[in-house]
């Protein structure tokens, strides 16, 4: 049966027996994990197996796996990644040796992640933060150069690829300008329209051809003085789609961040609306789960069509010898002073 157009997080590191019956019969696009539902690889591997089953079908499941801050996986069983910004620096230093250290830095990820069964990865980010901004973003970006930034994120987007993992560039069309985080409050943002298409923007024009990207709960008030671009319909239709010209399969942030309003199954109708083509739920609560499920109908036409197109660029990643990569990368790090702290 045809998936639905939303993607769910489950509460444990365990499929519970109410969570099963509700995959079975809610049948979301996809599974995104966090902390909370990971302590070694054996169960990983039997939570997506299980989600997997579930749902009938060899389903996306997606992680938050950037480095630094952002790291669902993490010691002992897995390593430490810089963040984005250790990249940005080797790069004002040697650009070829930047993106060279970000694609691999990347593909070591896809390879954590592949062996895992995990098959999509929230990352890069193409937001590119300004003095006074929220610290949501900080060491996160690559940068504060559009051309930069779109450049390491696209040697991350090559990286994952080439490791059978698909990339999702965010925060469409732009989250550096938030002067608040978009977890707790909604961000406006009052610069004006040209000073965003040359910087915010562009960075995001740049990566228009890659599967998958994700919106921003950010109220861009010179285009849309009233919704954030989750659920704007002049910022899908006009930026995202138009003046970026992203096709790729487009999902919401979370939609139980502070920065939406309304209940759980007005705001997914509000990004479904806008032009979202999947509904991102994520704190696993399976009363929230279901409101969202309620209103996410069946993915058909366009929607389909680039959830098709993104999956089909799921590969087999070619032969890999991690533990070389792995030195060649803390050397690309330690060599650069770039390692993350």
């Amino acid at each position: 049966m045809a998936a639905r157009a939303f993607i769910t997080g489950l509460a444990g590191a365990t499929l519970a027996r109410d969570e099963r019956a509700f995959l079975r019969e809610a049948r979301p696009w996809g599974l995104i994990l966090f902390k909370r539902n990971i302590s070694d690889p054996a169960q990983v591997n039997d939570l997506v197996a299980s989600f997997r089953e579930a749902v009938g079908r060899t389903a996306p499941v997606l992680i938050d796996q950037e480095g630094g801050r952002v790291q669902r996986l993490g010691p002992p069983h897995w390593p430490v990644y810089p963040p984005g910004s250790a990249y940005g620096r080797i790069y004002d230093r040697d650009a070829e040796a930047g993106l060279a250290a970000a694609r691999l830095g990347a593909r070591l990820i896809a390879a954590d992640l592949f062996a895992l069964g995990i098959d999509v990865d929230c990352l890069p980010l193409a937001d590119v933060p300004v003095a006074g901004g929220d610290a949501v973003i900080g060491d996160r970006a690559y940068g504060t150069a559009p051309a930069k930034v779109a450049a390491l994120a696209g040697a991350v987007a090559q990286g994952l690829l080439a490791g059978g993992v698909l990339p999702v560039v965010k925060h469409l069309p732009g989250h550096g300008r938030a002067s608040v985080d978009s977890h707790a409050k909604l961000p406006v943002v009052d610069t004006d329209k040209a000073t965003l298409e040359a910087t915010d923007f562009e960075a995001f024009r740049l990566l228009a051809n890659l599967p998958m990207g994700m919106t921003a709960h950010v109220v861009f008030s010179a285009i849309d003085p009233v919704a954030p671009a989750t659920t704007s319909v002049t910022m899908v239709s006009e930026v995202i789609r138009g003046f970026i010209g992203f096709r790729g399969l487009l999902m919401s942030d979370d939609v139980s961040m502070g920065a939406l309003s309304g209940s759980l199954g007005e705001r997914s109708r509000a990004c479904l609306s806008a032009g979202c083509d999947v509904v991102l739920h994520c704190n696993g609560k399976l009363n929230e789960m279901q409101e969202v499920a309620a209103q996410s109908p069946v993915l058909a036409e366009e929607a389909a069509r680039r959830a098709d197109a993104a999956l089909a660029m799921r590969g087999k990643p070619a032969d890999f010898d991690a533990s070389a990569g792995r030195a060649k990368f803390e050397a690309m790090l330690a060599g650069a002073g770039a390692l993350a702290s």
